[in-house]
């Protein structure tokens, strides 16, 4: 192999990387760093197929790192690496593509860490970490956000004093811009639609969930907000909530501000609602077993999914297709299901077969053949990293 990109996608507690190849434009060795600042930090390698994992001595982003580094030398591909692509959530305005990193942007990223304070931390602390490591290579950020500035003033501004916005950035970014960007790309190629002549709704579902709707290859509306915790219902997100319920929940329980956003973080969405589990495979079995709190939270997850859907049809003026993808848009033909069927007024009729069909890695249509299409796409936010930075870095692809 003679030229590959290294993607690094840093979490707070977590190192998750791609080794993609720059003429097969696939992953050549791709792994998992977890537990990071705990003692039973680990990392796991995918190569060739084979798996294995280890323990981290230093269970930290720089361990991570240098564990990396021992296996790409271990398999004689740490020659291969030319460039370096960090996925970094929030770019805030300032960035509206991908960019090398230099000084300033590396400023400008810190800024954004007001507005995401669990993620842009530790994309710094990865950037840094891999520029000690990799000295000399062209390093880029790629922005969960910069796909979404094209959306017009009226879907991204609040109704709250103007002040707000001009001088504390209070607006909606939207995220998952990286995901969109390659499903919608991929969604024209499998109808054989130019891209700047598409309208679709694509929906990214995970742990993390939104929506967004993109007409001709750009955003013009999403479900995700200032932060990630605007929109639809998620793993432990509430998404779309009174606002009022900070100040009555901080009268009734005693909590802060930081106590009512941890709960509406970390302990609602369908955790909260299902008081069982936030994975939506756990939750699917219970629910097929009868328990009616897993119903009740899938209920809601689907209902306010084709709501939102829906919604954004407005901003399109028509609706070429619906996307599905995402770790429960890839793998749930239970929700995608219970969503497509609430939203026959808008032309989509399930095609059962071919959505039962559509888990595990399997993509395709998932309507029937006079039905306005959903689609089903596996989303590869890795690639997408490594196209960019590759453009950016010179090399060919």
């Amino acid at each position: 192999m003679k030229s590959s990109i290294l993607v690094i996608n840093c979490g707070s507690s977590s190192l998750k990387f791609a080794l993609i190849d720059t003429t097969t434009q696939q992953a050549v060795l791709t792994g998992l760093a977890e537990k990071l600042g705990l003692e039973q930090g680990q990392i796991s390698f995918k190569h060739a197929g084979q798996k294995d994992s280890q323990a981290l001595r230093e269970a930290n982003h720089a361990a991570a790192m240098h564990a990396i580094i021992a296996r790409l030398r271990e398999l004689d591909l740490l020659d291969s690496v030319k460039a370096v692509g960090h996925r970094v959530v929030h770019g805030g305005e300032h960035f509206k593509a991908s960019a090398v990193i230099d000084d300033t942007v590396i400023a400008e990223i810190e800024k954004c860490a007001k507005l995401a304070p669990l993620h842009n931390p530790a994309h710094l602390l990865g950037i840094r970490t891999a520029m000690q490591q990799f000295p000399g290579l062209t390093q880029v950020a790629v922005f969960d956000t910069a796909f979404h500035q094209s959306m017009p003033q009226q879907a991204y501004l609040y109704a709250v004093p103007m002040q707000l916005y001009r001088e504390h950035g209070v607006r909606r970014y939207g995220f998952h811009g990286t995901s969109y960007r390659f499903v919608t790309g991929e969604a024209a190629r499998l109808l054989n639609k130019p891209l700047e002549e598409t309208a679709f709704v694509c929906a990214h579902l995970g742990n993390g969930a939104s929506a967004a709707a993109i007409k001709g290859g750009k955003s013009v509306d999403t479900t995700m907000g200032l932060t990630p915790l605007e929109g639809l219902v998620m793993g432990t997100r509430s998404g779309d909530i009174d606002p009022g319920i900070f100040g009555y929940l901080a009268s009734e329980l005693g909590l802060d501000v930081n106590g009512v956003t941890d709960l509406l973080n970390k302990k609602s969405g369908l955790l909260g609602l299902s008081e069982l589990s936030s994975d939506c495979r756990e939750l699917e079995d219970a629910a097929l077993a009868g328990q009616p709190e897993a119903i009740l939270a899938l209920d809601i997850f689907s209902y306010r999914l084709a709501k939102h859907i829906a919604a954004l049809t407005v901003a399109l003026g028509r609706l070429d297709g619906v996307l599905f993808t995402g770790g429960i848009g890839e793998n749930s033909s239970y929700l995608r299901a219970r969503v497509i069927k609430q939203l026959g007024f808008l032309g989509l009729q399930l095609d059962e077969a071919a959505n039962e069909e559509c888990i595990r890695g399997k993509a395709g249509r998932i309507t029937t053949a006079d039905s306005v299409p959903a689609l089903v796409i596996n989303t590869d936010e890795e690639l997408m990293i490594a196209l960019d930075t590759a453009q950016l870095a010179g090399l060919s692809v």
